[in-house]
Formats: structure tokens, sequence, C-alpha cells
């Protein structure tokens, strides 16, 4: 029995294959052995197989863990670049009051858009069948239509983008072996939010083309299911973007002091107090609030309106009344830009890294840039530009206080 296993053990310990691997010339170099594994390495790094599978009776290495996280990491940047476009062309979208131009949810049939003048016509006469038109566009033409349903086009084939972005990569990296046990989980629940996002979205369209015998008002989508819409988006944004991060920034061993606690503590706050007051936005948007009182600092001419609490009862105000919307739009603004400041003084009594200072300093320049363009798309009566401009600004804002708490997130044991 040791005459025939000890020299296949000898034979098998003394692969070069499965040694520590040396420097390569190459990034794909065959190895001098006859077992057939082609390395997957940079010139001059060093790795260890992490994995070897047999596939067929052959002997296949995945990618090296960092690299993996790496390659992951990039694509989960990519895509949380999309929703980022997504976000944006939505509130273009909004904007020019152009979400309700489509009256039909098809995943395949709307891809192409009409080519003929007897189907826009025929995509016309239907959109002329919903309240907007009725209410609010009944002297609308052919070309006006166009445009509108041309944003709402690109809005939607820009859902469908990001959706593949997210799924058939996923599916190529977990096929491939290249995501951990909680990475798949995660992944998961990335690529499910993605799909309720789009569903979420036709909720919220047929909000606005829904018929509503009593009552003249301009035909809108909820204010609600907006809010809905882009609350998801956000968080699919955020949790994309943070575990990107966390893939591809090399962590800070940063002593844990109790001014660094604050300070984490602090940037954890203001992140959330941003997301909240873009997520505030949403009502804003959904109300045409940014158009009540055109005056800052004060409303009108007091500092307190009095028609904050007209509706009963009082809680429907806060979501419903657009003077207490865009009231409380304006203190959430006031307030992220004060904690803001509150972070960036803590942030200069600790030693931190240099690209830690960076996210800090940054992220003060955003937030008094965001005040400015918000004030200023409130004094001009909300010129579409600028409010997309202040639509962007947030995501922006909302992006570097993530990258900043993920700057000070805690080393694991």
């Amino acid at each position: 029995m040791q005459r025939l296993l000890f020299p296949r053990l000898k034979a098998l310990m003394g692969n070069p294959c499965l040694r520590l691997l040396g420097p390569r010339a190459a990034p794909r170099t065959q190895c001098g052995c006859s077992c057939g594994i082609r390395h997957l390495l940079r010139p001059g790094q060093y790795s260890t197989i992490s994995e070897v599978a047999l596939q067929s009776g052959r002997g296949t290495v995945s990618l090296p863990s960092k690299a993996a996280e790496r390659v992951v990491g990039r694509w989960l940047l990519v895509c949380s670049g999309t929703v980022a476009g997504a976000v944006i062309l939505g509130g273009m979208t909004r904007l020019t009051e152009s979400g309700l131009s489509m009256v039909d949810w098809n995943l395949i049939k709307e891809m192409k858009p009409p080519t003929h003048q007897e189907e826009w016509e025929a995509e016309f006469q239907k959109y002329q069948q919903f309240p907007e038109f009725k209410i609010l566009n009944h002297d609308m033409t052919l070309a006006e239509f166009k445009f509108i349903w041309y944003m709402e086009y690109s809005h939607r084939m820009w859902g469908r983008l990001v959706g593949l972005t997210y799924i058939l990569p996923a599916a190529y990296f977990w096929r491939k072996g290249w995501l951990s046990r909680g990475m798949k989980g995660r992944v998961l629940a990335l690529c499910g939010l993605v799909c309720f996002q789009g569903l979420l979205g036709w909720y919220m369209v047929k909000s606005g083309l829904e018929e509503k015998p009593d009552s003249h008002d301009i035909p809108r989508v909820s204010q609600y299911r907006l809010a809905a819409h882009l609350g998801s988006a956000l968080v699919l944004y955020c949790a994309s973007l943070w575990t990107s991060l966390s893939l591809l920034l090399p962590q800070h061993k940063l002593p844990e002091t109790r001014q660094l606690l604050w300070l984490r503590r602090c940037a954890h706050g203001t992140a959330g107090l941003v997301f909240l007051t873009a997520l505030s936005g949403a009502f804003v948007a959904g109300l045409d609030a940014g158009l009540v009182y055109n005056s800052f600092p004060k409303m009108g001419e007091s500092w307190i309106p009095e028609d904050l609490f007209t509706l009963s009862p009082i809680l429907r105000n806060v979501f419903e009344n657009p003077t207490m919307v865009q009231f409380d739009h304006r203190i959430l603004g006031i307030t992220s830009v004060t904690a803001v400041t509150v972070l960036y003084f803590l942030s200069r009594r600790i030693p931190l890294p240099r690209r830690t200072k960076m996210a800090a300093v940054t992220l003060l320049a955003l937030a008094y840039t965001q005040v400015g363009l918000g004030i200023s798309t409130l004094l001009m009566y909300v010129p579409t530009p600028l409010a997309a401009t202040h639509q962007s600004g947030s995501l922006a804002l909302l992006s570097v206080a993530l990258w900043l708490m993920n700057e000070l997130r805690r080393v694991p044991k």
C-alpha cells in the first residue's frame, strides 16, 4: 500500500502549480507542467490558489479573491452610475410633465417606438383619452406630444438598461464563482430591488391616469407613490455604491478613540439627513410645492406662513399641504447643511488620512453649493435646467456623504 500511495503523493506535492505562485511575465501564462492550468496573474503579482475545481477531468483555477473583489466592485460602481442616471432622467421627466404621456406598460412591446405617422396618431389618440390631456393639455399638438413621449420613453428604456446592467453580470459572476456567500445574498437583494423598482414605477404612473370625476385639479401622480419610487431608487443607489466602495477602497486602520466614535456617528446622522432631504424633494415635486412661496429666507411676508395647517387631520399637512411640504424641505435643507458644517469642523480636530479629509472638504463644498442651487431654483420660479441641476446635486451630496461614511467605517476584527 505504501509503495502504491507515496510515489503518487510525492508527485502531487511536487507539482509547481500547487505551490506559492511567483511573479509571471504575462497576465495569462501556461505553467511548465502537464496540468493544463492557466494562471490569471499580473506581472509581479503573488497569490495563492484559493479554490481548485475539477470539471470534466481538467483542473480549473478561479480568480484570486482580491482580483474578484475588484471586478465585482467596479461592476457595482457602474451599476450605481446607471441608477444615478435613471434618477436624474426621472427628475427631468417630472419637470417637463412627461411622465403620463405613455399610457400603457409592456416590458417588450413598448421598446419599439412609433415610426410612421399613423402609429404616432394612434399613440396620441390613446393619450387624449386620459385626464392630463382633457384638463391640462387639450390644445397640445402632435409635435409637442412627441417631445413628452420621448422623454418618458427614454426614462423607461434607461430603466431596462439598469436591469440588464445588474442581472446579466450578476449571473455571470455567480456562475464563475466570483461572489462570496455574503455577496451572493447582497447581489440577489439588489437585483430583486431593481425588478421591484420597475413595477413601482408603473404603479406610480397609474395613479396619474385614473379618472377623478369630482376633481378639477391638475392631473398628477400620487406624491406618495412618487416618493416611494424615488426612495427605492435611492436605496438601490446607496446599497450599490456602498458595496462598491467597500470592495475598491482600502480600509483605514484608525485608532478607536472617543472623538472618532463621535465623528462616525455624526457622519451617519448627516448622511441620514441628506437622504431624508432628498426624499422630501419628491413631495415638493409631486405637489408642485416649489411654486407656492418663491421668496427666501421668509415665506412671503412671514417666517412661518399662516396656511401650514389648513388640512384636517393635522398629519395630512405634512404630506399633502404644499405650503407645509415646502416648509419642511427648507428646514431639512438648513438642518442638513448645518450638520455637514459641524461634521467638517469635527473632522479637523482628529488626525485623519488624506483621502478622508478630502471627502469631508468635498461634502462641505457640495452642501453649500446645493443650498445655493435650491434657493436660486425657488427665487427663479423653478426653471427646468436649474431645478434638474438641484436634483442632481442632491444625489452628488448623498454620494459624498456615503463616501465619508465608508472612509470612517470600523475595521472588522
